[in-house]
Parts: structure tokens; C-alpha cells; sequence
């Protein structure tokens, strides 16, 4: 199977209405596009995984009572209908926990060590009038620590992927801001008015 993004957008858009949680995949789209390039991988195929990693998220949320039928298990179920890869589908499985699958390549502990960070990201971006702007590695681990800011980010997750990622932390959210610069436009972060 060619991997494109127009079509990962495509069924991204076919399963998901929510424009926040469709930025979200575009900011892990971009993290993953950024650390393909560091890593001298498939920019194009770790793109199409950040992109798709949440896209049954919002029909299938995660619930207990409900393990068989919950996000990623379904989504993963989906994509391997469509013939996607088994290397997207584990890491996709891989980044979120509960699925007990292990994070084995690189390209699956970038998606975990981006996923939370990029929530963060967004977070801090939201509450500075410049938003992405100018953003400092500095006021982000500032952030981090305060427990009240961005309750939904997993900070133990942020902690763990930078380590299992075997990166420096300032610039693993270095370069998680630089990728989400580029397109701070469509996630809604250049600041000056941005929804």
C-alpha cells in the first residue's frame, strides 16, 4: 500500500468532526514529520502515523466496561482493514498504554514522547497573546510543573517518552515547537486574536 497523506486525512476527516481534537493530529503530524527529518527516516509515513494515531478517538473513547470496543483497538482494526502497515498499526497501539503493546521502533516512541507534549504545547500557546511565538523551552518546563495548568496532559507521560525516546529534554520540546510553528496557522496558535 502507497502510504499518502491525503488519504490518512481523508479517513482522519471521515471519523473525526471535532476541530480540536483534528488540530491535535496535525500538531503530532507535524512532531513526527520533524523528528522523520532528524532521524533521516519516511517523513511521509511517520506524517500518516501522527496524523491518524487519535482518528477513532472521538467515536471510541477510551471505556473500561468496553476494552474490545475503544480507541486505538478500533481504530487499529480499521487500518488494518485499509491495508495500512503493521508498523504504523503497532505504533499506534504503542502509544497508548493500556493496549500493553511495546514501543520497539524509533518511530514509535517519537509518536509517545510527542503525543502528550504537543497537549502541553498547545496549552501554553493558548494563554501567551503571542502564542506559539516566541515560545521559550524555559516557560514550558515552567508549565510542566505546575500541576493546575493543562490538568489533561499526562506528565508522566511527557517525562517517560522523552526518556524512552533517549533524547535531552529541552530539545526534544525544542523541536516539538519549531514543527508546530510551521503550521501554527491551521492549529489555531499564531497568537494575535487566534481562536
Amino acid at each position: 500500500m502507497e502510504i499518502r497523506r491525503e488519504d490518512a486525512l481523508a479517513l482522519m476527516h471521515e471519523y473525526t468532526q471535532n476541530e480540536n481534537l483534528r488540530r491535535h493530529m496535525y500538531a503530532v503530524e507535524a512532531a513526527m514529520r520533524a523528528y522523520a527529518r532528524k532521524y533521516g527516516e519516511d517523513e511521509e509515513f511517520w506524517g500518516v502515523t501522527g496524523l491518524l494515531h487519535d482518528f477513532d478517538y472521538e467515536r471510541w473513547p477510551n471505556d473500561e466496561r468496553k476494552p474490545d470496543d475503544e480507541h486505538p483497538i478500533t481504530g487499529v482494526k480499521i487500518l488494518r482493514e485499509r491495508g495500512y502497515p503493521e508498523e504504523i498499526i503497532q505504533a499506534i497501539l504503542g502509544h497508548a498504554d493500556h493496549t500493553g503493546v511495546a514501543r520497539e521502533t524509533l518511530m514509535a516512541k517519537a509518536l509517545f514522547a510527542v503525543d502528550e507534549l504537543t497537549g502541553l504545547l498547545t496549552a501554553c500557546a493558548l494563554v501567551r497573546p503571542d502564542g506559539i511565538n516566541g515560545m521559550k523551552v524555559k516557560s514550558v518546563k515552567k508549565k510542566l510543573k505546575d500541576s493546575s495548568f493543562a490538568r489533561g496532559v499526562n506528565r508522566d507521560d511527557v517525562n517517560k517518552g522523552v526518556e524512552e525516546l533517549g533524547v535531552d529534554f529541552s530539545e526534544h520540546v525544542q523541536l516539538v515547537i519549531d514543527a508546530m510553528s510551521e503550521i501554527k496557522d491551521e492549529l489555531g496558535l499564531g497568537g494575535g486574536g487566534a481562536d
